[in-house]
C-alpha cells in the first residue's frame, strides 16, 4: 500500500514536471510571432515584388540597368547593416533592460521602419525604402540576439532545444508569408505594394501587448537579485515542481559565474574557455549565411527564371520553396532534441554541399533539357530541407548553450553581427557576381559548406541534454 502511494506520488510529480503551462505557450508565441515575423518576413519581403518595385524606382529616378541593380542590391542587403548594429547592442540592452523590456522597446523601431518604407511611394522617395530597411535591420538584429536568449532562459531543460527552434520555425513561416503577399495575385501590384511594407506594424503592436502580460526571464531576475520575482516567473512558466528545479539550476550557473571574474572583450580571445565557444559560434553564424540560403530567399524568383521558368511559374516555385522550408522546420523542432545538434549540422551542411554541386551542373545544361530545369527546382527544394533541419535553427539555439552565463551577452554581441555581416555580403554581391560569373557563382557556396562540414565534425560539441555548466566545462 505504501509502495503504491509512493508510486502514485512519483507519477503525480512526473506529470506535473512534464506540464507545459499556458503562460509558457503565450510567451513563446509572443516571441515567435513578434520577433520571428520581423526577422523572417523582412528577409524575404522584397523577393516577389522586385520587378514592380524596380519599375517604380526607375520611373521616379531614371537610371541605367547596372545602377538599378546596385540600388536594388543595396535596398535588399542594407537590412544586414542594421542587423549588425542591432546584434552588437544585444548584450547591453538585454543586461540593462532585461530580455522582455528590451523586446518591447524594440517594437518601436519596427513601427518607425514600417511607416518609413510603406510611405516611400506616396511621397515619391525611393531612398526611404533603403532607410526603412536599415532601421528594420536594427530591429531584426536585436530580435535575433534577444529572442532566442529569452526563449532559452524561460524553457525547461528538457524542452530548451525544441522551444528555441520555434524561433527559426516562425522565421520560415513568415518568409513564406512574405513570398505569398508579394505576388501580383495578392499585394505585389503597382498600386498595392506599399502595404506589403506596412504589414510589419501588425506584429510589432501584437508583441508589445503580448509581452506586457508575459513574465521576465527568471535568469535575468536572479542576476539582478530579485529572487522573489524570479521564483514567481519560473513557476508561472513551468509549474511549481519544474519551475523550482529550473531556479536551482540557474542559481548553480550564477554561482559558478560569480566565482569567475567579470568577462571583458579581451578575455574572449585570451582564455580558451571563452575563445573556443566564440570561434565555434562565429563559424556557425557565418556558415549559415555563406551556405547560400539567403541568395535563394532573396533572389529565388530570379534563379528560377535562370532555369527557364516564366515570371508567373518562377513566383509559384518561390512560394513552393517557402512551403517546403516551413514543413521541414516543423519537423526540425522535434528532431533537435531527438537526434541532437551536431548530427543535424553535419547532415545539413554535408548534404547542401552535394546538393549545390548537382544544382550547378543543372544550371549549366538547363538550356538543353527541361528535365534539368525541373531538376534544378527540385534541388532548391532539397536545399531548403537540408538547411531547415540543421544549419537554420541550430546556430540560434547553440548561442544560448555554448557560453557560460558570465560571457553569454558579450559572446552573442560578437557572434550575431557576424551572421549579419555574412548576410550583407551575400545580399550585396550575389546579383552582380551572378551577372559576371553565371551559375559558377554557386561554387563559392559549395566551398563554404564543405569547409563548414569539416569544421563541425572536428570542433563542435554535442549540447543535447547537457547543462550549461557541463558544456562550459568541456572547453576548459
Amino acid at each position: 500500500m505504501q509502495n503504491q502511494q509512493n508510486e502514485d506520488h512519483t507519477n503525480g510529480i512526473s506529470k506535473q514536471k512534464n506540464t507545459i503551462t499556458g503562460v509558457l505557450i503565450w510567451t513563446v508565441l509572443a516571441v515567435a510571432v513578434g520577433s520571428g515575423f520581423q526577422h523572417g518576413y523582412n528577409t524575404g519581403v522584397l523577393n516577389a515584388p522586385q520587378k514592380v518595385m524596380e519599375t517604380w524606382i526607375n520611373q521616379t529616378t531614371p537610371m541605367t540597368e547596372n545602377e538599378l541593380t546596385i540600388v536594388w542590391s543595396t535596398a535588399t542587403s542594407i537590412m544586414c547593416i542594421g542587423g549588425i548594429i542591432g546584434g552588437a547592442l544585444t548584450g547591453v540592452l538585454s543586461t540593462k533592460l532585461g530580455r522582455r523590456l528590451a523586446l518591447i522597446i524594440n517594437n518601436g523601431i519596427a513601427i518607425v521602419a514600417g511607416l518609413t518604407m510603406g510611405s516611400s511611394k506616396y511621397v515619391g522617395q525611393p531612398w526611404m525604402i533603403i532607410l526603412g530597411r536599415f532601421i528594420i535591420g536594427i530591429n531584426a538584429g536585436l530580435n535575433t540576439g534577444i529572442g532566442p536568449m529569452y526563449l532559452s532562459e524561460i524553457s525547461p531543460t528538457r524542452l530548451r532545444g525544441s522551444i528555441t527552434a520555434v524561433y527559426s520555425l516562425s522565421m520560415t513561416i513568415f518568409i513564406l508569408l512574405s513570398q505569398i503577399v508579394g505576388t501580383d495575385m495578392v499585394l505585389g501590384t503597382e498600386q498595392l505594394w506599399p502595404y506589403i511594407l506596412y504589414l510589419v506594424l501588425i506584429p510589432a503592436v501584437y508583441q508589445i501587448l503580448a509581452l506586457i502580460w508575459s513574465p521576465e526571464s527568471p535568469k535575468y531576475l536572479l542576476e539582478i537579485n530579485n529572487d522573489k520575482k524570479a521564483i514567481k516567473a519560473s513557476t508561472k512558466l513551468n509549474g511549481r515542481e519544474e519551475g523550482m528545479k529550473n531556479i536551482e539550476q540557474i542559481r548553480e550557473e550564477l554561482e559558478a559565474a560569480k566565482a569567475q571574474p567579470s568577462v571583458v572583450l579581451k578575455d574572449m580571445w585570451v582564455f580558451k574557455k571563452y575563445r573556443k565557444p566564440l570561434i565555434i559560434m562565429c563559424v556557425l553564424m557565418a556558415a549559415q549565411q555563406l551556405s547560400g540560403v539567403n541568395a535563394i530567399i532573396y533572389y529565388s524568383t530570379q534563379i528560377f527564371k535562370t532555369a527557364n521558368l516564366s515570371e508567373e511559374l518562377a513566383q509559384w516555385a518561390t512560394i513552393g520553396v517557402g512551403v517546403v522550408n516551413v514543413l521541414t522546420s516543423v519537423v526540425a523542432v522535434f528532431l533537435v532534441d531527438v537526434l541532437g545538434r551536431k548530427p543535424l549540422l553535419i547532415i545539413g551542411y554535408g548534404g547542401i554541399t552535394i546538393d549545390l554541386t548537382l544544382f550547378l551542373i543543372c544550371l549549366y545544361f538547363v538550356e538543353k533539357s527541361m528535365i534539368l530545369a525541373y531538376g534544378a527546382i527540385s534541388l532548391v527544394y532539397l536545399f531548403m530541407i537540408l538547411f531547415a533541419i540543421g544549419p537554420g535553427p541550430i546556430p540560434w539555439l547553440m548561442g544560448s548553450e555554448l557560453f557560460e552565463t558570465s560571457s553569454r551577452p558579450l559572446g552573442l554581441s560578437i557572434a550575431v553581427p557576424i551572421n549579419w555581416v555574412s548576410n550583407f555580403f551575400v545580399g550585396q554581391v550575389f546579383l552582380p557576381l551572378q551577372e559576371d560569373m553565371g551559375p559558377s557563382v554557386f561554387i563559392i557556396f559549395i566551398v563554404c559548406t564543405a569547409l563548414a562540414t569539416l569544421f563541425i565534425i572536428m570542433n563542435v560539441p554535442e549540447t543535447k541534454n547537457r547543462s550549461i555548466n557541463e558544456i562550459a566545462a568541456s572547453f576548459k
